[in-house]
């Protein structure tokens, strides 16, 4: 009798057991079901872009989209994986890689209203290496659902904290230079104390919008658009006044010294005689610049275990 008692204590302990580590789970499909956190691993396919002092469109500077162009989109590609919870929050890692560039030269056309911005004739372009961790917010889980009624589309809003690496450089007699050893705008020079010379490593903040489709019960595409608020007006090397070219030649070799004051001021290059001098406005330093992308993305989250096919109801 006391034995019979032990066998059914402990068939009692492990129905308990069980059922406390299903109550852990909801349902993916007929055959499976998940934890209530699952893993997406993923990648991206997309355009990049920014918003600089330089390019633009017609008129005077704007900020934000007034002054974006479809002209200046370079290919992005990134790789992702997120831990997800209940399907209506994620936690996620990304890590992005692309190009910005801009040209003073695409305001040909409108060179007559720009204000001196396409006299100006500066360029810039910048391999991006960003990484980000960011939460992802599906309002329309915040409830539950029946199997099979769980919507397949799901917007979604992002946001987090990412550290990126930028280096801006420019060309001049076919050969690229980076722009920040130059110090075009006096960073870091005696002459100009308030002028600090910028990291090319800095942090940003990733805010965006997306929509989440599920193929199947393990696959999901996604469109997604994310811009980056950055603490740096330096992504296209360009923000405050033209410096007098002398301090070039104060702190470098002559040769170091040419390339910089050519590169600061590419306006000795047009044709109408513009020639700004030092103290002459270069940029707008009341807006730092900016930089996003817009991606399609393929996930994959892995299967949950199989359970008992009588089961149905999602928890």
């Amino acid at each position: 009798m006391q034995k019979t008692t032990k066998w059914g204590l402990g068939i009692v302990c492990i129905f308990v057991n069980a059922n406390q580590a299903l109550s852990q789970y909801y349902f993916r499909d007929a055959k499976h079901y998940s934890n209530d956190v699952v893993i997406e691993a993923g990648a991206s396919v997309g355009v990049m872009n920014s918003f600089t002092d330089l390019g633009g469109r017609k008129g005077k500077g704007k900020g934000f989209l007034k002054d974006y162009t479809a002209k200046t989109s370079k290919p992005s590609i990134s790789i992702y994986a997120a831990a997800i919870y209940k399907e209506w929050l994620a936690i996620r890692l990304e890590a992005t890689l692309g190009t910005v560039h801009a040209y003073d030269s695409i305001l040909q056309d409108f060179s007559g209203s720009t204000k001196g911005r396409y006299e100006r004739n500066l360029s810039f372009k910048s391999n991006i290496r960003d990484l980000q961790l960011a939460f992802e917010l599906h309002p329309l889980f915040f409830k539950h659902y029946d199997e099979d009624k769980a919507p397949f589309l799901s917007p979604y809003i992002v946001g987090g904290i990412g550290v990126y690496n930028f280096n801006p450089q420019a060309k001049l007699n076919g050969r690229w230079y980076d722009l920040q050893p130059l110090r075009t705008e006096g960073q870091g020079l005696p002459e100009y104390p308030d002028r600090k010379l910028y990291s090319l490593t800095q942090f940003n903040v990733p805010l965006g919008i997306g929509l989440r489709y599920e193929i199947n019960t393990n696959l999901f595409v996604r469109a997604e658009l994310v811009h980056r608020i950055l603490f740096t007006d330096y992504l296209d090397d360009v923000s405050t006044t033209y410096v007098d070219p002398a301090v070039f030649y104060n702190h470098t070799s002559p040769s170091q010294a040419s390339i910089a004051e050519q590169l600061a001021n590419r306006s000795i290059n047009m044709s109408n005689g513009y020639k700004p001098r030092g103290g002459a406005q270069r940029g707008d330093p009341s807006d730092n610049d900016a930089f996003f992308t817009f991606q399609l993305k393929l996930g994959y989250t892995f299967p949950g275990q199989k359970r008992n096919s009588t089961i149905r109801k999602r928890f």
